[in-house]
């Protein structure tokens, strides 16, 4: 079969060319070869998602509606509630079925049979994540991943106007933006009064989802900032793996954060300060101190612990609604009143950043808000008028380990060129981009 032919074969289709020499024939000197072609057929990939070859069902997708639960959603599709009941029973251990999202997707298995039986559900919480309810023969359920893989990065880029304008520009991810603005230099470079002519470079990780789905900016390993001809190292380490504690540090492993964040939410505005002279207008003017600082947020916004710590209440309670109280040291605590729902039980220990619940209404409120309450020494204080610690610093017996781990990346960062530097020849509108697969 001539080349030609072979490129003509569909890709599913691999022609070998097998040659054998069996007879060889020494009459007249001449050596005589026989070659025989075979034709081996490679059979197709098999349609493998979730772990199931779909081609082994009928597939039924669709998303949450408003009004659906697990029973309903199987009961349209002919399965019996009493065997809804006993599926949801034995599944409950591993995934709660009342807690299905609307505008998720759910993916139903069917057995090619006239009824198109449902044999097996599978829900996506969200893009990585998916649970499976199989009920083919015996019933079980469990939690599973789709595969990740992480693609390292570099970008560098020059200040115009502001740092979501330049990487909009690039067209990279604003994810970027707030990683640096709000995780990483949130306390030493104030992101509303960049200048133009400050740049940065960051080596940063983007997340795909079975090699082709981009999920986003996973994190960011190193950056550098230079803001007003100052310059501004930061570099991911981890300080506590037990409690999986991370923290960005200086080129002279100096924390660059606080203790506390700004706000237990993030893209919200104050809607009532701390005050301890509020006089309002519907209690007859009478004087109502208000010992919190209230962030109106939309219902379902995340509300974040403020500081590492330990979960010393988590309850329901008349004008507080749900509310989670933590613990951080013997000095500090804080409280999140008015949550729609509590994510952490009392003795839980959290991180800085971790979701605690979600901003709700429950309690006395006008609108949906998180008020949140600060205290130290026992008292309750503003928070905003208060000099707050700055976060842990690196142990000694840490800190020589650190600056052996950021030396080859200070060397990777230092090497990117700015793009005010590179070569003429390169298209100066496009971020300088290296990538390499973890």
């Amino acid at each position: 079969m001539d080349r030609e032919r072979e490129r003509r074969v569909g890709h599913r289709f691999i022609i070998l060319l097998v040659f054998t020499v069996f007879f060889v024939s020494c009459k007249d000197d001449e050596k005589q070869v026989e070659v025989e072609e075979v034709a081996v057929v490679e059979e197709p990939e098999e349609n493998i998602e979730f772990g199931f070859n779909l081609d082994d069902f009928i597939v039924k997708r669709d998303t949450i509606k408003n009004g659906d639960t697990f029973g309903k959603i199987l009961d349209r599709n002919h399965v019996s509630y009493p065997k809804i009941f006993n599926i949801a029973e034995k599944a409950k251990d591993t995934f709660d079925i009342r807690y299905l999202q609307v505008g998720k997707p759910y993916t139903l298995l069917c057995a090619k049979d006239s009824l198109e039986t449902p044999k097996c559900f599978i829900y996506q919480p969200n893009v990585e994540e998916f649970v499976v309810i199989n009920f083919q023969d015996s019933i079980h359920a469990y939690t599973s991943r789709k595969a990740i893989k992480y693609v390292e990065k570099t970008a560098t880029g020059v200040i115009n106007s502001s740092i979501s304008a330049t990487l909009e520009e690039q067209g990279l991810s604003q994810r970027l933006a707030y990683k640096m603005a709000d995780e990483i230099y949130a306390w030493t470079i104030d992101f509303r009064r960049l200048q133009k002519g400050d740049r940065f470079k960051v080596i940063y990780t983007d997340k795909f989802i079975d090699d082709t789905i981009y999920a986003g900016v996973h994190n960011v390993k190193a950056a550098y900032f230079e803001h007003n001809s100052e310059p501004f190292y930061a570099f991911k380490f981890v300080t506590d793996s037990a409690k999986g504690i991370v923290d960005y540090f200086n080129d002279e492993a100096k924390n660059l954060r606080r203790a506390f964040l700004k706000a237990p939410v993030k893209f919200s505005r104050i809607s009532s300060r701390y005050n301890l002279n509020r006089r309002i207008a519907y209690y007859g003017f009478k004087l109502r101190p208000h010992k919190g600082t209230d962030f109106a947020a939309p219902v379902g916004t995340p509300i974040m612990a403020t500081a590492n710590g330990t979960v010393s209440k988590s309850d329901y309670a008349g004008g507080n609604g749900n509310y989670v109280k933590i613990r951080h040291n013997a000095t500090y605590e804080t409280q999140y009143l008015h949550m729609q729902k509590r994510n952490v039980k009392p003795g839980q220990f959290v991180k800085q950043g971790d979701i605690i619940g979600w901003v709700g209404m429950t309690g006395n409120t006008g609108g949906p808000h998180v008020c949140y309450r600060f205290w130290k020494n026992g008292k309750q204080v503003d928070p905003f008028r208060e000099k707050l610690p700055e976060a842990k610093g690196i142990s000694d017996s840490l800190k020589v380990e650190y600056l052996q781990f950021i030396e080859p990346i200070k060397k990777q960062l230092d090497a990117v060129d700015f793009l005010d530097e590179v070569f003429e020849d390169q298209d100066p509108a496009k971020p300088t981009i290296k990538q390499s697969i973890n």
